[in-house]
């Protein structure tokens, strides 16, 4: 069995599509990384880019070279995320799911470093 993004989840680049669910998957992957949430951000030139959250495992002190070091040998370049930010926790719905539509409104005015 293969789990897929919901339509409102997987991440539009430039014409191309980047499944949520795997970056975030590779992501938990990464030595230090507890948990991952990953979301579209509004981009000028690429209509969104990924913005992945990132909560740290206690006592971790993983940086963001290490995950982009990590996700670069298990997705495309292109999937890559624009920016990584640490948190201290991501919200879940009572069944345990990230609550996405939470992060898509609480980081909808973020601004990309690249963008």
């Amino acid at each position: 069995m293969q789990i897929t993004d919901r339509s409102k989840d997987v991440i539009k680049s430039g014409g191309e599509w980047i499944s949520s669910v795997d970056l975030e998957n590779a992501a938990v992957g990464c030595a230090g990384v507890a948990e991952a949430a990953a979301i579209g951000i509004k981009h000028p030139k690429w209509d969104e880019r990924p913005l992945l959250l990132v909560v740290r495992k206690p006592g971790a002190d993983v940086s963001e070279a290490d995950i982009r070091a990590h996700l670069s040998a298990h997705v495309a370049k292109w999937w890559l995320p624009d920016d990584i930010l640490f948190v201290d926790s991501l919200p879940h719905t009572a069944t345990g799911k990230l609550l996405k539509t939470a992060l898509r409104e609480q980081y909808r005015d973020y601004r990309l470093q690249s963008a």
